[in-house]
């Protein structure tokens, strides 16, 4: 009980979110977060993989890439090559809300990758919009050097989304792991945390009773 009542109080208090690249894939005209991570998902030819830069919760919460252009659109002019395959991805640098603070947020723009034909959308990324940024747990950082720093930080909600007190950078990087996926892993950790507090309150407070 003491538990439940400190997590509702924590939810009400502040919003927590996380300032991240999520990854997504299309088909058709629907955006689908990615279950793979860019260094693990290797896509086929005509395949078309959006970035999108932003404040999310976890990936229910999380913001699609904008833009409609398709895979003909995007790779009009890149011809098919032998043994290569031709990616279009969509990025999406988000808006001035959800940058880092002194940071602009550039135009979005979409690319047509051609690598090899057992190459990662990591790769395909690499390809053609360097330079990427990652942290030491494989964690993508930056999409064509944007943000200039931070990694997936925390942050609570406010006019200007200011970084939260109390940060894990290990938990958050461990948590949104390769599939981008850790937001709501961080979040569950923090929850366990605080049930382990209350139960330990309510042992204490029995033990004074006895």
């Amino acid at each position: 009980m003491a538990a439940c009542v400190l997590l509702g109080g924590a939810g009400r208090a502040q919003a927590v979110g996380y300032r991240y690249w999520s990854f997504w894939e299309r088909g058709g005209n629907t955006w689908t977060y990615a279950t793979q991570g860019p260094s693990t998902s290797r896509p086929a030819d005509g395949d078309v993989q959006g970035f999108r830069f932003a404040v999310s919760e976890d990936s229910s919460d999380a913001t699609k890439p904008r833009g409609s252009a398709d895979f003909a659109t995007i790779c009009a002019g890149t011809p098919a090559r032998d043994g290569q395959k031709r990616v279009a991805l969509v990025l999406d640098f988000g808006t001035a809300a959800d940058a880092p603070s002194g940071e602009r947020p550039p135009a979005g723009r979409t690319a047509c990758a051609r690598v090899p034909g057992d190459a990662t959308t990591a790769d395909a990324l690499a390809a053609v919009a360097g330079p990427l940024r990652y942290d030491t747990n494989a964690l993508l950082c930056a999409i064509a050097g944007y943000p200039a720093k931070g990694c997936g930080e925390q942050v609570t909600s406010g006019q200007d989304r200011a970084p939260a007190k109390a940060t894990d950078h290990k938990g958050q990087a461990s948590a949104r792991s390769a599939a981008h996926h850790g937001p709501s892993v961080g979040l569950l950790a923090g929850a366990a945390a605080v049930a382990v507090l209350g139960a330990a309150a309510v042992w204490q407070a029995r033990r004074r009773r006895g």
